[in-house]
């Protein structure tokens, strides 16, 4: 099979698997506690008042007229409206996306800088105190909740300290524009006070994952007959180790650092919250809370959406950089 036919196959399993997204996320609202109208309404609301709601929202039809209208606007790019604010819920959602996905970068770049070179110093030096040292890290990493962590950096770290622990005074994309037209970092530096902490609890995980994967695959890549025989030719051993062990080894590494970047996006709820980060995270919490569903079930698609994207092009990429894969 061609690339071109695999990427088609895999773009339209995609289309599948987002319409399943779509069609759980949009029963929730039937099977979760609660009523939408109990919140829109006044509390002393008559029942006349609240059919009259039920009704202009579209919301006293059968449910499966309301699913195809829900699919029939999607189509055409419309998430509905705020049942609090009365504002297009896509607007709303896409305002706070760049957020999102700037802590999840943020956090991925935390976790490949500190990562890749402790992976490879744990496989290098194994049975040393550093490789205990990594390997102890990589357990507490991984075993540490996010939101726990977010806590103890913001009362250990942050509280009286330099850093910033909630909002988000600055964007990238303003600090960017700040330095282009004015010739400011002032903006970058703001910026990044802000998303420090935040990053460094949503990557933590991450980091203690990709600390694992990198050491064991140079443990298996280094002990192959390739490296043996490089050895015995003569080449110098950081070139053995970096260019040819840890190119190896990166393949699937790549892989997950794609995989996971959906997930971080998914998960920075928590992280968010803690942080008062003002990204889809928080607005799925509130949204919740005042069982505000159009934002609820637009936040989880595009978040659904992303994770199926970033999937095919990951797949994609690793496809391309490993000419070994046969194409399904």
């Amino acid at each position: 099979m061609s690339m071109g036919r695999f990427l088609l196959k895999r773009s339209l399993q995609g289309v599948f698997v987002i319409w399943g997204v779509v069609t759980v996320v949009f029963l929730l609202r039937f099977i979760t506690p609660g009523s939408a109208i109990t919140f829109i309404a006044p509390l002393d609301a008559s029942p006349q008042l609240k059919r009259q709601i039920a009704q202009e929202l579209g919301l006293n039809q059968p449910i499966y007229v309301q699913y195809f209208d829900y699919l029939w606007a999607l189509l055409h790019g419309d998430m509905g409206y705020s049942y609090i604010s009365g504002t297009q819920a896509s607007t709303r959602i896409f305002a706070r996306l760049p957020a999102t996905l700037e802590l999840a970068i943020a956090a991925s770049v935390v976790a490949v800088v500190l990562s890749i070179p402790l992976g490879v110093v744990s496989a290098t030096r194994r049975h040393e105190p550093v490789d205990y040292a990594a390997t102890t890290f990589s357990l507490a990493g991984i075993s540490t909740p996010n939101f726990w962590l977010g806590i103890m950096l913001v009362l250990v770290v942050a509280v009286g300290g330099p850093l910033p622990t909630s909002q988000r005074i600055v964007g990238f994309g303003e600090a960017t524009t700040m330095l282009l037209t004015e010739g400011s970092l002032s903006g970058f530096v703001t910026w990044l006070r802000h998303i420090v902490l935040p990053a460094i609890t949503l990557g933590t995980y991450f980091t203690a994952l990709i600390t694992r994967l990198t050491r064991s695959g140079m443990l298996d890549e280094l002990g192959k007959t390739y490296i043996r025989a490089s050895r015995a030719k003569g080449l110098p051993e950081t070139l053995v180790r970096y260019k040819h062990a840890l190119r190896n080894t990166l393949i699937p590494v790549i892989t997950v650092l794609g995989l996971q970047l959906g997930t971080l996006i998914g998960g920075a709820v928590i992280t968010e919250q803690v942080f008062a980060w003002p990204g889809l995270g928080t607005l799925i919490i509130n949204s919740i809370n005042a069982r505000d569903w159009p934002l609820i079930q637009g936040s989880l698609i595009v978040v659904g959406t992303g994770f199926v994207v970033l999937n095919i092009l990951v797949d994609a990429l690793y496809a391309y950089i490993n000419p070994q894969v046969v194409y399904e």
